[in-house]
């Protein structure tokens, strides 16, 4: 008789000012450097940056940042772009760390709140699990 399968998730992990975030790898549409130049638009809510021309798609460019609390002081590299209600959001990223996949033993979302679902623990490291969609409201 086998052992049954321990259900696991695939996910994006990137990291935003020293420390390890990811989302889940269904959310994400692509990633793209951070080259473009990011117009500011006056009177936006507090995580936008402005808007960037991405093949031809105006895209809403935000800093997940300023929803979590964290400092801005490392330079976003690069963009993940995601679909939301039928436009493209992107997030300023600091640098993308890998794809993985992650055994639902590991998750904890007993620290959940917000943006943040929970946590995954690897060895002694602590990866940040958040949801894109409560971070573009």
């Amino acid at each position: 008789m086998g052992v049954a399968a321990e259900n696991s998730f695939q996910v994006l992990e990137f990291e935003l000012e020293g420390e390890q975030y990811c989302v889940a790898l269904d959310h994400v549409d692509e990633i793209v450097n951070n080259e473009d130049s990011i117009t500011e638009v006056p009177n936006t809510e507090r995580d936008v940056v402005g808007v960037m021309d991405l093949r031809g798609r105006t895209t809403t460019i935000v800093d997940p940042r300023r929803s979590l609390d964290l400092a801005e002081t490392a330079d976003a590299k690069y963009v993940i772009v995601f679909e939301s209600d039928g436009r493209p959001i992107g997030w300023l990223i600091e640098d993308v760390t890998k794809v993985a996949e992650i055994a639902e033993s590991d998750f904890d979302d007993t620290v959940a709140a917000g943006p943040v679902n929970g946590v995954f623990r690897r060895d002694d490291e602590f990866t940040v699990w958040v949801d894109p969609e409560k971070i573009n409201d």
